[in-house]
């Protein structure tokens, strides 16, 4: 937890953005597996809660009074039977001390503090909610059904939380160079058990385990696979076989709840083959463009589309793209081998407050998401910001199925070099991903230690073993 007066400033200054009404902010309830008391996913508290009240139990509420300047911490004291099993924690009361919040009250009071400024035609502000019990609850509160409470979520709450979490504070940069230091360990811990003969469930496992030891645990579920071409390809039984690549796309939490998240793609027997050194070669080459150009003031929507012009000339001189490159680009041809988007923002949510919205955090008045296949998973386009953290995460990958797909349909068959292309269906998948921050002038890598990405320094780590 960061000091009392972090807390109490940013509190303050989201009354003055917000300007009136009731703020309710709901932190996150335990969730069970199974059975009620089968406490088996780890507690994770709600961001926005965690950024402005810090406390980390479950079953809290935080309430700002906007108009009178009053805040609240709501929630029930635990009762001997939980103490029992669970030890003595401290009373809400001393739990909103903590954290410079004057009030307490029982949950039960939330209730009157709703049909009080319901009575009073105030406005309540809250978030658009993410869990069931967070939704039954708004609706016995405020009578909104959990259809209608993502329409009926503040905006103006959504745009205040938006602006004051975007840009990370010195103290906030701090800690995701933790969780970075973490994802260090994760990510070379994976290299060197990766060999042939082991199953991708056992070195998924070993990299979980690092960050569980090393911090609170995972930024979200860790992907390592020798299918690359699976976006979300989660550790299965299969064996490591030598001559595939093993792609691993993993981040820590730390103890403050700050997120990394990086990508590597190795050789599995630690030795590159020619063409997979001519795939790898054109994304380490958008990578590092990227790092070159993000500064403030430049569309992340314009670096994006930069670097699919970049891989599509470069895919050009090796004949599995053709004909001009601004059409190519334009059609969306492109996304054959790049479905997603360059990179999001990371903070404390790995993708750092699309709970909130896409359209008003990684977009806004200037940019709006496009609808095009590829380019409407670009998570962020608008204008890069010093402070904020960015992913910088270029890939390519074969997919049979959209292969077989296009190709059925004759999609964008003046660009895409069909039959060449056949022959990498075997090929799986390229990312290689590591987080930056935007400074003044440009931007820099987060973490003091650089996991290896150059093919080079690849092969020498896991040559050491």
């Amino acid at each position: 937890m960061f000091a009392k007066e972090v807390y109490t400033g940013r509190r303050a200054q989201l009354r003055q953005l917000v300007e009136s009404g009731v703020i309710i902010l709901f932190g996150n309830n335990e969730s069970p597996c199974n059975y009620p008391n089968n406490g088996y996913y780890p507690f994770r508290q709600d961001s926005s809660f965690l950024y402005y009240f810090g406390q980390r139990r479950d079953g809290l509420v935080g309430v700002i009074d906007v108009d009178n300047g009053t805040e609240t911490l709501v929630g029930d004291d635990i009762d001997i039977e939980d103490i029992v099993w669970y030890g003595s924690v401290e009373s809400v009361r001393e739990l909103a001390s903590q954290v410079g919040v004057e009030h307490s009250a029982p949950m039960k009071q939330l209730q009157v503090i709703c049909n009080d400024a319901l009575r009073q035609n105030r406005k309540i502000h809250f978030l658009p909610p993410y869990r069931h019990d967070t939704k039954i609850q708004i609706m016995d509160l405020l009578g909104i059904h959990p259809n209608q409470q993502k329409e009926s979520a503040s905006v103006e709450l959504i745009k205040a939380i938006v602006k004051m979490r975007q840009c990370k504070t010195d103290i906030e940069v701090a800690e995701i160079e933790k969780a970075c230091a973490i994802g260090y360990q994760m990510h070379t811990h994976a290299m060197r058990m990766t060999r042939p003969g082991v199953t991708e469930k056992y070195v998924g496992g070993q990299v979980d385990g690092m960050a569980h030891s090393l911090g609170e645990h995972e930024s979200f579920a860790t992907i390592f696979t020798q299918h690359g071409e699976i976006m979300h390809g989660t550790p299965s039984y299969r064996v490591l076989e030598s001559g595939r690549l093993a792609l691993c796309d993993a981040g820590a939490e730390n103890a403050e709840n700050y997120c990394s998240d990086n990508t590597r793609t190795f050789p599995v027997n630690g030795k590159f083959t020619q063409r997979q050194l001519e795939i790898y070669s054109i994304v380490e080459a958008c990578h590092d463009y990227a790092l070159e150009v993000a500064r403030p003031g430049v569309l992340w929507y314009d670096v994006h589309m930069n670097v699919c012009r970049l891989m599509t000339d470069r895919l050009k001189e090796l004949e599995l793209m053709k004909g001009d490159t601004e059409e190519a680009v334009r059609a969306g041809a492109h996304a054959m081998f790049l479905p997603h988007g360059l990179g999001h923002m990371m903070g404390m949510d790995v993708h750092d407050m699309e709970g909130l919205g896409q359209n008003y955090v990684g977009f806004d008045d200037e940019i709006q998401p496009s609808t095009q296949f590829g380019t409407n998973a670009l998570r962020c386009g608008k204008r890069l910001q010093e402070g904020f953290v960015m992913t910088d995460e270029p890939g390519i990958y074969f997919i049979p199925a959209l292969i077989d797909d296009w190709r059925a349909q004759g999609l964008h068959k003046d660009f895409l070099n069909y039959d060449l292309i056949e022959t990498y269906k075997d090929f799986g998948g390229i990312r290689i991903e590591d987080d930056i921050l935007i400074t003044s002038d440009g931007c820099r890598f987060l973490g003091k230690e650089l996991i290896p990405y150059h093919p080079k320094d690849i092969e020498a780590f896991m040559a050491k073993g």
